[in-house]
């Protein structure tokens, strides 16, 4: 059993065929699937990630080299004892992943989920230039429906194309990371749910700029149109986990 202090709503966006299932499979469940059916409407999973420090916690400043005169000296040659730190409760954001269908077909359906989405992924494909050329399609109709201060990243999946001889790449990280500074967007993170490569980065991303948020009070963790809630929102915080593997300091699973 492992316990989570908030729960936030993640949407995946972005055409057909760009690998936002196989993101969401991959960071659910730990594994690759070369096969996968096209989502029709929308798809579930989810994980618990810690968040916040001491998982973030920022590198300490090194100590000053020069000595305050005015500081008597009380043992001259011997270091100074070790201060205890103050020990940080972690806390963990269990991920409510909604993968949704990228064919237009199915836009009505997939827009109703943005509603009450804290945090989303831009997904398109590095080695499909129209693909990229969608994403501010997919951020307008997001950002006219989710709430206004929705945390967004941009995610070029199948980085593993880029690789080798036969490089198939069609979009430049220059020009992705670009277009994400000027349209608002948190990031630009490369991935590759075949190799695993980059995935728990993105999601990673948009859970500590939530996590970030929820300090700085800017969710009414009980109001379900804020997209995230705590534990005495409704609910257990006791979830049972399964067992991926633990990568990049990422611990637990899909419920």
């Amino acid at each position: 059993m492992a316990s989570w202090d908030y729960i936030a709503k993640l949407v995946c966006i972005g055409d057909s065929g760009t690998g936002k299932s196989s993101l969401t499979i991959r960071l659910c469940e730990g594994r690759f699937s070369p096969h996968h059916d096209v989502t029709i409407g929308v798809e579930f999973g989810s994980r618990i990630v810690p968040v916040g420090p001491p998982n973030t916690q920022p590198p300490k400043p090194k100590p000053s080299l020069s000595r305050d005169p005015s500081q008597t000296e009380i043992s001259e040659g011997l270091p100074e004892p070790p201060r205890a730190e103050p020990q940080v409760e972690q806390k963990h954001m269990k991920l409510s992943l909604w993968d949704t269908a990228g064919q237009e077909t199915y836009k009505s359906v997939t827009r109703s989920y943005f509603r009450g989405a804290s945090g989303a992924l831009l997904v398109f494909d590095i080695s499909r230039k129209p693909t990229f050329e969608h994403v501010m399609n997919w951020l307008t109709d997001l950002r006219q429906i989710a709430e206004p201060d929705i945390v967004v990243v941009l995610v070029g999946n199948k980085s593993d194309l880029a690789a080798g001889d036969e490089n198939k790449r069609e979009v430049t990280v220059e020009e992705a990371t670009e277009w994400a500074k000027n349209n608002g967007v948190l990031e630009y993170v490369e991935t590759s749910a075949k190799s695993g490569e980059g995935v728990e980065m993105a999601f990673g991303r948009v859970a500590e700029r939530i996590y970030q948020n929820i300090e700085a009070g800017k969710y009414d963790l009980n109001d379900r149109r804020s997209g995230v809630k705590g534990p005495g929102a409704g609910g257990s915080k006791s979830v049972k986990l399964g067992a991926p593997a633990k990568q990049n300091g990422w611990a637990g699973g899909c419920c």
